[in-house]
């Protein structure tokens, strides 16, 4: 098991109802059902990966999630889930803010664009970087934007959004120490504040919980 997907495991709650929006083939849908018996759904335009879905036997709709998601209700899930689909949309401020309406928490896992490997590739080959965690060719790649650790947390700092729990990770191994430099991807679990919530910063070094203002290292 993928390490990231064994951190979500850790964080949803057991029977609770999850929304995945890009969820591929399934796996880490699969995954919620087998481990934690929740009530899943998953949203996915390609039509394999749709296929897929159903051969797991899971509940999975063929559509595309950018155009919002007017047909769910105010707080429709407990847990609607991002594994490296966000960065993919056209507009993700837009759809993280929809996702926010449907979802009671949002967890959001994306490839770390300035982790040093990517850096090098930059500064010394001069070209898009291939790495494990970003593996396609600039003219083939599905992402469309590239965001960094840190320019998550500067984000969900400016919409007001909670940082309840935050994992980083490398070769599949957890990093606490300058993850914004070391950490290939980043997971968030993160839910919309409410007046009376404080964002306590954890102890520096940590590999989970909160961030700190003043971010993860450079």
């Amino acid at each position: 098991m993928r390490l990231e997907h064994k951190v979500i495991l850790d964080w949803v709650n057991p029977d609770s109802t999850v929304l995945e929006l890009g969820c591929g083939g399934g796996t880490l849908l699969a995954l919620l059902v087998a481990g934690k018996r929740v009530r899943a759904q998953g949203i996915e335009i390609d039509a394999k990966a749709v296929h897929d879905c159903v051969e797991k036997g899971l509940s999975v709709l063929q559509e595309d999630f950018e155009g919002g998601l007017s047909g769910y209700p105010d707080g429709s899930f407990d847990y609607l889930i991002f594994d490296q689909s966000l960065q993919q949309v056209r507009k993700p401020d837009a759809i993280l803010k929809e996702a926010m309406r449907v979802g009671r928490r949002i967890i959001v896992g994306f490839p770390n664009f300035a982790s040093y490997t990517v850096r090098f590739q930059i500064l010394f080959g001069g070209k898009v970087p291939v790495t494990p965690s970003l593996p396609h060719e600039w003219y083939d790649t599905p992402n469309l934007h590239f965001l960094s650790i840190s320019d998550f947390i500067d984000y969900c700092h400016r919409r007001d959004f909670t940082i309840e729990n935050s994992a980083f990770v490398r070769k599949n191994s957890r990093v606490g120490v300058l993850p914004n430099l070391r950490a290939d991807l980043g997971v968030f679990l993160i839910s919309q504040r409410t007046g009376s919530e404080t964002e306590v910063p954890p102890t520096r070094g940590t590999a989970a919980g909160p961030l700190p203002r003043d971010g993860p290292g450079d």
